[in-house]
């Protein structure tokens, strides 16, 4: 059964349909590479049981022609969203055996629309990484290797699980959450579709907050179609969260193969940066040629604020992180270690159940809001934050319908190999993504190609709000000029 988890979404739902096979064989085929697959550490929880009966009931609704769009899809679902009776750990020893009574509005939708659910996908303690070693199940491995060596290399955070599934074919599909590029950066580096839509298109209810005015959820999947497939499932204003923005969900799928003959398609200079490596020029050029010969118009544009971005993010996140993280306090819910007083009580729980990433951005988090430094740091970033729209603003306002950027600075890296004495070393990775967060826009990250050592590479396509249509046809230009890229099974 092999052959069922390399189909892509779409190739299983036409196949589902046709009767070729069950959502029960669908599931098993996924849950038995899952089991061989465990070397990659990609799930902190696999569920069998819950994938069986959601497939059967599946394969109820199809054989009773009440098949929905997602009908025996089966989905991968990143630990940052909750699940109602299913544990969800944001990666985290403080909520190690928290299991939610209730369920994330963007998981309920793709529960509505049929899709199965096979386990919670690791990522970096509470979102914050961009290589998924910080989280307490221990990093993930990525599916790909350089060519001629054994060193395992990182998928790429937060969402490095999600990523690492639909790559190594244990997901057709997966949810990823992206503050500052968790979706994009770990697409690029594992060879996969990775969208981060504009931030309002989906729902954050039930998503354990990282820094709530950026952070957004998106899907992953093989191909450009399959991504335009499960954001359409997974959008929708929800009365739940006051920051879903209450439009019609397009079509998405209906984008794919639409003519971009006219598009002006903006390079910005800014992200030309000194050090960048020569593959990853190169491959910008091409990804600007090949737009170019679908019938695009490549202008260079400036976007003057992008040298800011990475350090007000830096406070911005941070700051957001420190207020969410208040209350994880050992009161109410997750880990409690026992103290003199509920002071000492407080003290020793956070001290203990939050990793040092964590612990980290709090207290600079905490630092930038804390009197005297909240004008300096704080209020800074955030009017630099508002610069930096403006940027985007000014070139949309000019004619440009999006830009095509690097996705990463590299390709992935060794675990380990970075961050290490240095954190600043690992934020860096962060340098083409966080403009878009900081921004509200929709972004995705598609193969484009590989480095000189066989890794993937991506290029990133940022739009205007809520235009995803247009990314999604552009993606899919370059994704047909590109092809697809497969990781060689040594797992």
């Amino acid at each position: 059964m092999a052959e069922l988890t390399s189909l892509t979404i779409s190739d299983a739902r036409d196949g589902l349909k046709k009767k070729s096979f069950s959502a029960a064989e669908l599931a098993d085929a996924h849950l038995a590479a899952m089991e061989k697959a465990r070397a990659l550490n990609a799930y902190v929880l696999e569920t069998p049981e819950r994938a069986h009966a959601m497939a059967k009931a599946s394969d109820a609704r199809i054989a009773a022609g009440k098949a929905g769009p997602l009908e025996g899809i089966p989905i991968a679902v990143k630990d940052m969203f909750c699940t109602e009776g299913v544990r969800s750990t944001a990666g985290s020893r403080i909520l190690k055996n928290f299991i939610p009574a209730y369920e994330s509005t963007v998981t309920a939708n793709l529960w509505r629309d049929g899709a199965v659910m096979l386990g919670k996908t690791n990522n970096d303690e509470f979102a914050m990484g961009s290589s998924n070693e910080t989280s307490h199940f221990g990093p993930v491995i990525s599916p790909w290797r350089r060519k001629g060596a054994n060193t395992p290399l990182v998928p790429g955070g937060s969402s490095g699980g999600s990523a690492a599934a639909v790559a190594a074919n244990l997901a057709l599909g997966a949810t990823g959450t992206d503050t500052g590029g968790s979706i994009r950066q770990p697409a690029a580096f594992t060879g996969t579709v990775g969208m981060k839509p504009t931030y309002g298109r989906c729902s954050r209810w039930g998503i354990v907050a990282f820094a709530s005015s950026l952070d957004q959820a998106g899907p992953f999947t093989r191909t450009v179609r399959d991504a335009a497939i499960l954001l359409r499932a997974m959008s929708g204003h929800d009365p739940k969260d006051t920051t879903s923005v209450d439009r019609a969900v397009p079509n998405y799928e209906a984008a794919i193969g639409k003519s971009i003959k006219g598009m002006k398609i903006g390079i910005p200079k800014e992200y030309r940066l000194d050090g960048m490596p020569a593959e990853i020029e190169t491959l910008w050029r091409r990804g600007a040629d090949w737009l170019k010969a679908a019938g695009a118009e490549i202008i260079d544009v400036s976007l003057p604020h992008t040298k800011y971005a990475l350090p007000a993010y830096y406070i911005v996140a941070p700051a957001e992180a420190s207020s969410n993280l208040a209350r994880y306090d050992g009161v109410r819910y997750g880990l409690r270690v026992a103290g003199r007083d509920i002071t000492d009580m407080y003290q020793k729980t956070r001290a203990e159940g939050f990793g040092p990433e964590v612990r980290r951005r709090v207290m600079i988090g905490t630092y930038v809001l804390s009197a005297g430094y909240y004008d300096a740091y704080y209020l800074r970033a955030q009017k630099v934050r508002t610069l930096i729209k403006k940027d985007f603003e000014d070139c949309f306002n000019a004619g440009v319908h999006a830009m095509l950027t690097p996705a990463t600075p590299s390709a992935a890296f060794g675990v380990g190999e970075k961050g290490q004495a240095d954190p600043v070393e690992m934020y860096l990775n962060d340098v083409f993504t966080v403009t878009v967060n900081m921004a509200g826009l929709p972004g995705i990250s598609v193969p484009a190609g590989l480095d000189g050592q066989g890794l993937p590479l991506g290029l990133q396509l940022i739009g205007r709000p809520f235009d995803e249509e247009m990314l999604f046809s552009l993606g899919e230009a370059i994704e047909q000029a590109a092809g697809r890229f497969i990781p060689q099974k040594w797992w």
